[in-house]
């Protein structure tokens, strides 16, 4: 049932000795006066760090109840609120195949080209409450439903392609780390504290992870503007029993785009629905956001000779070495009518395939399988959550299974069993071998033990290799991240231990993050549990270099009083309109203004109610008095000094001046992104600029540390 401390080598992790075992992984043993961890029947634990399998990289067992229990108790401790993913928003849309898979796989909703099925998706944070804000630092939950034909197959994942832990068992330590600290209940929806780096700094293969989470990708400008990623490897199986691996992908039409941290604590400030209500907004204005689905397909000749086990939940594989197939679209067009009864109640499960597609032996997938569902079962009350709407699929189904608690349909008829000699209609469904969902008969032979594959024991290649794939202002934004969470942490020997992880990762990441912690010296670097490999760049991994070719879909800002330029103003409204671009008013009163024609045109915002931080760009349309006046007011000062400190492009007419002097942005603060609006003709340029979404060379000029 356990591996021997034989099978693992002792190390030094910061100032205590551990073990690793095969796969990398930290192994703290009882000695002394630290008591033998043990279930909750008392039972002495031997390794809390690996499931039980048939072999390292075969399947989990049934029998492990050691992971049973853990798991069963960490997904019941929240009532009724989920325990992750709490806060959450969902909508409507459908699905339609672009490309057909029929040479690969079964899955009927993956055969025929323009057929569309409905699907359900919701985006989530993941650490906070369901009261939490929108724009935590954090991963992005992207959980997709479709109803096909032969039932739901719901694709449970992130907008980050790799996970904070190999093995399922780790998953409610993980949790409990990143959550608010139990003896005192904060932070709320945030990383930046002593348990969660703790945990980090002792569990290495977090470090991919890390330098997602601490990039842009952790703090997205919108649901809209993000990728979603299924984490694992699955199968597509054939009906002759050929297995192809997959991975699946899903990239918005509109582009990446993320915000900075100074503009995302405003923005939590200024609205905390921020993502929300984008969402909403641009459904109901029928601006309806869209992705591709693309798949990485290979076979197990590739498998086995990439660098990485592909079981890995850590791991991704390059887009360079498999590209990734477009094979369907995704659309939103239609918001839930009640949020609880559709939003709240949605119960994804990672289970939830359709025949056609099948598991593959990642160990965090098969602890999610079992999760999901015993989730379930607590949070919606009983095992009949199927029966709520949202969750039943619209294919016709046919099954047994009755009574409980909340069932709203039980079999019809005497029958509720099988085998049974009723012929017909009468004697129910019946099994089918044909159309039935049947697994891949993959050979299964091993050790029954807890360990894992030595191909998991790489921690640093992959992280490293992300760093090196951003931009300079990427890799500033998350030296400026890390050193920030790290800044909050209280245990110095915890700060140390982090950067020395970082030094396996980029000397340069780790010494900026060093000098931004004020420590007086480098910590030796973590011993790696195997070589680092230094990886080539993957410019699929970077947001900058994969930005949109148009403003579409984005909103502008503009600063207006009465006496505003008349053609301007119109030239501006036509612009955004033929970009597909928002515009909002912000003006001295919500009643709005008249312009210089003396047309009355009401405002969306008020100047205290709509700061900058809420657009992707601005401009100053203002009248000579209506600068002067706004020049001694802070809410407009600050409109002006954030959107050029977030390196926003800024557009103002001359009469702007007063605001700009008092606002700071003198001769030696103007650059190319502070744009001179001299007449109507100058507005298409300005939106034609505002395409590359930010001026990042400011940014330098505006953060001293």
């Amino acid at each position: 049932m356990s591996t021997t401390d034989t099978d693992r080598k002792p190390v030094t992790l910061g100032e205590e000795k551990v073990q690793r075992g095969a796969g990398g992984e930290t192994h703290q043993t009882a000695h002394g006066d630290v008591p033998t961890l043990t279930t909750q029947q008392g039972v002495p634990v031997a390794d809390d760090q690996n499931t039980l399998k048939a072999g390292a990289r075969g399947p989990s067992l049934l029998e492990d109840f050691h992971f049973r229990e853990k798991i069963f108790h960490f997904d019941h401790e929240r009532i009724p609120e989920r325990v992750v993913h709490a806060r959450g928003y969902g909508a409507h849309g459908f699905f339609e195949l672009t490309h057909s898979l029929s040479d690969i796989t079964r899955a009927d909703v993956l055969q025929r080209v323009g057929e569309r099925v409905p699907a359900f998706v919701r985006f989530s944070t993941v650490a906070g409450s369901k009261g939490s804000f929108d724009l935590a630092r954090d991963a992005r939950g992207f959980a997709v439903k479709l109803y096909t034909k032969e039932g739901n197959w719901d694709l449970v994942g992130n907008n980050i392609p790799v996970f904070f832990i190999q093995d399922a068992i780790k998953f409610p330590d993980m949790v409990h780390a990143v959550k608010e600290e139990p003896d005192r209940a904060f932070p709320q929806a945030q990383s930046a504290h002593d348990n969660f780096w703790d945990f980090i700094s002792l569990t290495p293969e977090s470090m991919n992870m890390i330098m997602w989470v601490m990039s842009d990708r952790g703090i997205p400008r919108s649901f809209r503007f993000m990728e979603g990623f299924a984490v694992h490897t699955f199968r597509f199986v054939t009906a002759d029993g050929k297995s192809t691996f997959a991975k699946f992908h899903w990239k918005p039409k509109q582009g990446l785009q993320s915000v900075v941290w100074n503009e995302a604590v405003k923005i939590n400030g200024a609205d905390p629905d921020f993502h929300r209500r984008d969402l909403w907004n641009a459904i109901q204005a029928g601006n309806y956001p869209e992705w591709e689905l693309g798949v990485q397909l290979f076979d197990d000749e590739f498998a086995d000779t990439f660098d990485f086990d592909i079981l890995d939940a850590t791991k991704l594989i390059p887009e360079e070495l498999v590209p990734v197939q477009p094979v369907g679209r995704l659309v939103l067009d239609r918001m839930v009518d009640n949020f609880f009864a559709e939003t709240e109640q949605v119960a994804f499960c990672t289970q939830n395939v359709v025949p056609g597609i099948d598991f593959t032996n990642d160990p965090l997938l098969q602890g999610r399988n079992f999760s999901y569902l015993d989730t379930q079962l607590k949070r919606l009350g009983g095992p009949n959550f199927t029966h709520i709407p949202i969750n039943a699929p619209k294919c016709p189904f046919h099954h047994f299974q009755q009574d409980g608690h909340g069932a709203m349909h039980n079999p019809k008829g005497r029958v509720n069993y099988e085998p049974n000699s009723w012929g017909g209609e009468a004697g129910g469904p019946r099994e089918n071998p044909q159309k039935g969902f049947t697994s891949y008969p993959q050979d299964v032979e091993g050790r029954k033990e807890r360990v894992r594959s030595e191909k998991f024991a790489d921690h640093y290649s992959q992280a490293r290799q992300f760093y090196k794939s951003q931009t300079e202002v990427e890799q500033t934004h998350i030296q400026q991240a890390i050193t920030f969470e790290l800044s909050k942490v209280e245990t110095p020997a915890i700060r140390a231990r982090v950067v020395s992880h970082l030094l396996n990762i980029d000397t340069g990441l780790a010494q900026a993050v060093a000098d931004g912690l004020g420590l007086e010296k480098l910590p030796e670097a973590a011993p790696p549990a195997s070589k680092v490999i230094d990886l080539p760049e993957s410019p699929a991994l970077s947001i900058l270099k994969n930005g949109p070719t148009t403003f579409e879909g984005r909103k502008i800002g503009v600063l207006i009083t009465n006496g505003a330029d008349e053609a301007i103003l119109e030239a501006l409204e036509k612009t955004a309109k033929a970009e597909g671009v928002d515009l909002e008013l912000v003006a001295p009163q919500i009643g709005g203004i008249k312009t210089s024609s003396g047309r009355h045109v009401p405002a969306g915002q008020r100047v205290p109610g709509g700061p900058s931080v809420l657009y992707d760009a601005v401009v100053l349309l203002l009248s000579e008095d209506g600068a002067k006046q706004l020049a001694n007011d802070a809410d407009a000062k600050d409109f002006v000094t954030d959107a050029y400190a977030h390196a926003k492009f800024i557009a103002h007419v001359p009469e702007a001046a007063p605001l700009l002097k008092k606002a700071g942005l003198t001769d030696d603060a103007l650059d190319e992104g502070v744009i001179t609006l001299e007449k109507p003709s100058s507005v298409p340029e300005f939106v034609k600029t505002c395409r590359a979404l930010r001026f990042w060379q400011r940014e330098a000029k505006v953060h001293a540390v």
